[in-house]
């Protein structure tokens, strides 16, 4: 077995420096962006293993007490909506479903959270049996990673001979009545020749799919600028089969440029976070599964919460080192920059 190395970002236990700072409640940046989408990482684990984000072996697991408990997760959510501005929580892994106490984690956030959009990006292997379950646990919506329907690329790509779990989660979470499913595939090369296909797929099944360009985020540190496929080289690719037609962007913040689908209903997305990059108007914030902020996916800069919970923070105490978290997020991720580093973590390891 090889050793996998996740990162050790440099993880800060007091608050940042906010003495310039405006007295305002929301995740305010120096950039005058607004935090508003939280994610919540919940595990490295993963039932797959993913070329562009897992190594083969999996991530080093985290020992079971460095994550944050269920109660820790639900204090930190009724937080970040009750006091700092969040309007949406999405819970990520790893894999969420690899966690037995999911279904807790969404009851006791939709509690302290009501009216709060609550969503999970999976894989989607297993959710067959829970998605009803999560359904009446709160959970609004669902993302699911499906990058091909080719079952002999799949195993391929993912390493194990699951995509008749994955469709079959799929459906289940459209039977189940979620108010949105949505399917991300990842852009690479070994993939685009079967994206139209999978459009296909999609409109029959009649759910939005979102293709997302491929970043510098894989455990394997593989990627490279020169080999990955941009929103130009998907649109031309299906543009061969389908008709596709510009939409206007109906959030800022929202990451997916919209096209209609031989003139709609039916869209498909692109979230293009290299060649067209959305930081600039990036309204995210993130914890990870050992309960630290993270401000940007490229930044390995960490403020610890948990330490803080387990300590006897108050609750103005979490929110004044979340907001000094804030308050110093980047500018952007700089992918373009000649000096670029991608981060010590990998996408696996800091949660979607």
């Amino acid at each position: 077995m090889t050793a996998v190395n996740v990162g050790i970002p440099s993880v800060r236990g007091r608050a940042d420096d906010t003495s310039d700072r405006p007295d305002v409640p929301d995740l305010l940046d120096r950039f005058g962006r607004v935090a508003r989408d939280l994610r919540v990482s919940i595990t490295e684990k993963c039932s797959l293993r993913c070329t562009y984000c897992m190594p083969e072996e999996g991530l080093p697991p985290i020992p079971r007490e460095q994550l944050l408990t269920v109660d820790e997760i639900v204090r930190l959510v009724g937080i970040a909506t009750g006091r700092l501005g969040v309007r949406e929580v999405r819970f990520t892994g790893g894999e969420p479903l690899v966690r037995r106490d999911l279904e807790a984690i969404i009851e006791g956030c939709s509690r302290v959270a009501p009216g709060i959009p609550l969503a999970v990006t999976t894989n989607a292997v297993g959710l067959e049996h829970r998605a009803r379950a999560l359904a009446q646990a709160g959970l609004t919506r669902v993302n699911i990673s499906l990058d091909t329907i080719d079952r002999d690329h799949f195993a391929q790509l993912t390493r194990r001979d699951r995509l008749g779990s994955v469709l079959a989660g799929i459906r289940a979470a459209k039977s189940a009545g979620f108010a949105r499913v949505k399917v991300n595939a990842v852009l690479m090369p070994e993939t685009l020749h079967g994206a139209a296909d999978l459009l296909g797929w999609c409109l029959e099944e009649q759910v939005e799919l979102r293709f997302i360009e491929q970043m510098p985020l894989d455990a394997d540190h593989e990627w490279a600028r020169s080999r990955m496929v941009t929103a130009q080289g998907l649109l031309d690719a299906l543009g061969e089969r389908f008709t596709l037609t510009e939409t206007e962007r109906e959030d800022p913040s929202a990451p997916a440029e919209r096209w209609l689908v031989d003139g709609g209903p039916a869209t498909v997305g692109i979230i293009a976070s290299v060649t067209r990059s959305f930081c600039s108007d990036c309204d995210r914030t993130r914890l990870t599964a050992e309960g630290t902020v993270r401000s940007c996916l490229f930044s390995d800069q960490e403020t610890d919460l948990r330490a803080a919970l387990r300590g006897g923070a108050t609750d103005d105490e979490l929110v004044d080192l979340w907001r000094g978290a804030m308050w110093n997020k980047w500018a952007g991720h700089g992918i373009d920059a000649a000096d670029f580093a991608p981060p010590q973590r990998s996408m696996g390891a800091i949660g979607g």
